[in-house]
């Protein structure tokens, strides 16, 4: 074999995959969203979920955390256990999705209301004082009055890290001295 005929031998076997490749690779089939099909009897592409299925993770089970009632009734009982670090996650969660409306301290004068925008009740009322923290859960995930749902957007554990925050503004507007532990005491005591 000459040498030009190894040549082109060689340039034959180096660039033949590359011809092979290119069909398969970029004209796939494939079904936009909401395109038709001709595959299915119904004519969709898109699938519907199968009867009684629950995808992973989406199993809401617990009726207590996920609606705030038990019984059908607003409970004042916690799901979990309610520590420092569930309170500052109720606070940041407060803090991005309601003060908004509900101010900083749960007074109803958010930068919202200060705008133009209804006043939401102050969470300082006494009928709001009184109303279990289920309550505030139901009202967060299923909207109430002006107020939509937030479900979509806080998960049912921030939502009960958020109605322990609500309570622990509650409380701190109404304490007194007596409230707090003897340690706590002295320490307000020396600052005096």
């Amino acid at each position: 074999m000459s040498r030009c005929e190894a040549f082109a031998l060689a340039a034959l076997v180096l660039c033949a995959p590359l011809l092979g490749c290119r069909h398969g690779m970029e004209d796939q089939p494939k079904v936009l969203p909401l395109q038709g099909s001709d595959f299915f009897a119904d004519g969709r592409a898109a699938r519907p979920g199968v009867p009684g299925a629950v995808a992973r993770g989406l199993l809401h089970d617990d009726v207590l955390l996920e609606t705030g009632s038990l019984g059908g009734r607003e409970a004042d009982l916690f799901p979990y256990r309610i520590d420092a670090a569930a309170l500052a996650r109720g606070r940041e969660r407060y803090d991005i999705y309601c003060s908004a409306c509900h101010g900083r301290t749960g007074a109803g004068d958010g930068m919202i209301v200060r705008r133009g925008f209804p006043r939401p009740p102050s969470f300082h009322e006494p009928r709001l004082r009184a109303a279990p923290a289920g309550h505030f859960v139901r009202v967060m995930t299923d909207g109430d009055g002006k107020m939509y749902s937030f479900a979509d957007r806080v998960s049912a554990r921030d939502r009960w890290a958020i109605a322990a925050y609500i309570r622990a503004l509650q409380l701190s507007r109404n304490a007194g001295l007596a409230d707090a532990s003897a340690e706590d005491r002295a320490a307000l005591e020396r600052v005096r």
